[in-house]
């Protein structure tokens, strides 16, 4: 048998599959989902702002009383088969009775573990977390650099294992951020990178994993929904241009992305929107600058505005087949020579023809 706990901090459509159990992580000072917390028992709950999802794995760890296998997903992440749909309870059974452990499937990157890392957090962090490795687990501790060396990584602290090696892997990991808490000043982080030790725990699971020799089973992960945070910046910014104050959503938007890089990520956003409606404030700001009715004379609907710019990308493709119906537009839709110079420039599909479109497109205004 197997139960595969989905951690959230939001209400979600759970899986009717009984298999899945909501479980409400910082539930500790929160309101109240309806699902059950992380909150009783040995606990850690109150520590979610720094530790994540962890604190509903530390919860299972050391209050759950079941012999099951044992996994985690999110509300909105799961590990999925090959035809991408939610693993069910025998497909884990069967899957479980012939490897250790299954995690995620291992994504490349272009660089390191540690250069991927500095992008996006303090890599001081990551330097403390190697110094004590070093000092409580010696002989895990040349693995640890192997795997920060290399480009593969396990994303989310997705997995799922028998019940034995999922406590043994608890007593092997929190004994590393309780001693990481003594030496990271979490305090002056923004609530983004607040979450620390959720962000260092992801690579350890593939450290720990090697340093054992298990035998894993990488699964194809399913995003199932955008991030609460994508879709608060979306509507952010649909109020503010409904409202024509472009120049305080340009400078929300930067504010925003400046604390939470991750929501333009494609598993954050999903509909892969955001690149396009930091263009379209752009497109808004430069235009009114130049005091030329443009993009905001034909909508301040950002989702019309949305499909507009993926229109115009469509057009300029074809510059040098345009129809009565695509001259047309670009005429009654206010779209100006500032408009096609700022997609043409920033989109790849428009790289090498976005003048010729440009010429074209003076040729018949």
């Amino acid at each position: 048998m197997t139960k595969i706990f989905t951690m959230t901090h939001k209400r979600f459509l759970v899986p009717q599959d009984s298999t899945y159990i909501p479980l409400h992580v910082g539930k500790a000072g929160s309101m109240d989902l309806g699902y059950m917390g992380d909150d009783s028992g040995d606990s850690i709950s109150e520590l979610n702002v720094y530790y994540g999802e962890l604190t509903g794995i530390y919860w299972i760890w050391k209050n759950y009383t079941g012999n099951e296998n044992i996994g985690v997903c999110h509300y909105r992440r799961f590990l999925a088969n090959d035809q991408l749909e939610l693993l069910s309870e025998k497909e884990y059974d069967r899957i479980l009775m012939e490897y250790d452990i299954m995690t995620s499937k291992a994504i490349d990157t272009d660089g390191t573990y540690w250069e991927t890392y500095a992008k996006a957090h303090n890599i001081r962090d990551l330097k403390e977390e190697a110094r004590i490795i070093e000092r409580l687990y010696p002989e895990d501790y040349p693995i640890f650099c192997k795997v920060m060396e290399g480009s593969k990584q396990y994303f989310g602290n997705l997995m799922a294992a028998r019940r034995e090696i999922f406590d043994a892997y608890c007593s092997w990991l929190f004994p590393i951020f309780f001693e990481l808490e003594k030496v990271i000043d979490v305090e002056h982080y923004d609530a983004y990178h607040k979450r620390v030790f959720g962000f260092l725990s992801e690579q350890l699971l593939m450290v720990w994993v090697q340093a054992r020799n298990l035998k894993v089973y990488e699964s194809r992960v399913i995003v199932t929904s955008e991030k609460a945070e994508t879709v608060e910046l979306k509507l952010a910014m649909q109020q503010l241009i409904k409202m024509n104050q472009v120049s305080e959503a340009r400078q929300l938007y930067y504010e925003i992305i400046k604390v939470r890089p991750d929501l333009p990520q494609e598993s954050s956003d999903l509909k892969q929107e955001i690149f396009i409606i930091e263009q379209i404030l752009y497109i808004c700001e430069v235009e009114k600058q130049a005091e030329q009715a443009g993009i905001l004379a034909f909508s301040h609907d950002l989702p019309e505005l949305i499909e507009h710019y993926y229109r115009l990308v469509d057009i300029l493709k074809r510059y040098q087949n345009w129809s009565e119906e695509d001259m047309a537009y670009l005429r009654e839709t206010y779209v100006t020579e500032l408009a096609i110079e700022i997609i043409g420039r920033n989109s790849n599909e428009l790289d090498h023809i976005w003048q010729s479109a440009l010429e074209m497109f003076s040729s018949i205004k």
